[in-house]
Parts: structure tokens; sequence; C-alpha cells
């Protein structure tokens, strides 16, 4: 077991937890197996985390902050707030390689949703991932870009309900959802109605 810094290790072990979560799901998973894929003894599990739900809730944290930073980062340099929502739109965290896993364990929480402290991660998680795109789509509606007829508040949970649908068949390997017959696109479908064309 080689030593790692307290900060990397702390990462380490979230994650294996988010591979051992996705995979087994947060039930299923001790802490034991978590031990074992992290090539650590237990208590070293717990010198970074008081329990396995306080290891939950910081995958659920840290999955809400990774996905904030990298949207920032793949809009950074768009050409306008419309541009802005197009990438948007095309960026789903759940069915990327990074996000895949955390957003499986995310899913995951529907069954844990009588728990305080993982309901107030999820919720939190959602918060600031609706704030975001509320915020995108303001200023696109500024701009003239995208259509005021109906808030930015109510635009943007209908974008996280269709990504979070979108996310969940991927996520069940459901195939050729998301497209028709004739290649067109969910996502395009979205843009054409949201985003005024040039």
């Amino acid at each position: 077991m080689s030593r790692l810094p307290a900060a990397e290790r702390r990462e380490q072990l979230l994650d294996r937890a988010a591979d051992l979560f996705s995979e087994r799901g947060y039930a299923r998973a001790t802490t034991s197996e978590l031990a074992k894929a992290a090539g650590v003894t237990e208590p070293i599990i717990y010198r970074h985390f008081k329990s396995k739900r306080d290891l939950y809730v910081a995958l659920i944290e840290r999955t809400g902050k990774e996905t904030l930073a990298q949207w920032e980062a793949d809009l950074d340099g768009a050409a306008d707030p419309a541009d802005r929502l197009r990438r948007l739109l095309g960026d789903n965290p759940m069915v990327s390689a990074k996000g895949k896993g955390p957003y499986r364990v995310f899913l995951q929480s529907i069954s844990e949703v009588d728990d305080e402290s993982i309901h107030a991660a999820v919720s939190e998680h959602i918060a600031s991932v609706h704030a975001f795109i509320v915020r995108e789509i303001k200023a696109a509606q500024d701009a003239r870009q995208v259509t005021d007829k109906f808030s930015a508040d109510v635009i943007a949970w209908m974008l996280l309900h269709i990504g979070m649908g979108y996310g969940v068949m991927s996520a069940m390997a459901i195939p050729g959802h998301g497209r028709d017959s004739g290649g067109t696109h969910v996502r395009d479908v979205l843009e054409r109605v949201l985003v005024r064309q040039r």
C-alpha cells in the first residue's frame, strides 16, 4: 500500500467508491470491498470519511462540482449566449465517459431519499445544476436568442427533466433511444424549439 497525501487519498477513495457503487449499488457495496479495491485497509477509509454514507454524500457533492467545472470549461470561448446554450444541450454529464459512473451512483439515491444527508446532497446538486442552466437561459433570453415566452426557471427544469430521462435511458442501454428513424436527435429538436435561428 503506497502512502498518498491525504487529499490525494481522499480523491482516490472517491474514485474507487464511484466504480464500486456504480457496479454493486450503494446498499450492497461494503467498505471492506472498497478498501480492497483502493489497496488500503478499512481504517484508512474511516480516516477520511466517518461512514459509508458520508463517503456517498461526498461523492454526490464532488459529482456536482465536477459537472459545473466541466460545463464552464466546455462553454469557454463560445461565440454568444445561443452558442453557449447549444453546447450545453450537447453536454449531458450522465452520458460522458467521466460522468457515467458517478451519475449511475447519483441515480441510485432514488432508493435513499429517506436518508436526510443523502437527500440534502442530491437536492443541493440539482439546485446548483438548475441555477447554472437558468443563468445560461437568462443570458440567451436577454440577447433575444431564446424565447422569453416561458421563464428561464421553467425552461431549465424542462431541460433537467429531459436530460435526466435521457441519462437514465443511456444507463439502461435502451437501443435507439433519443433518435428517430431519420436520425433527428432529441438535442436537435430542443435546439430548434429553444434557440432562435440566425
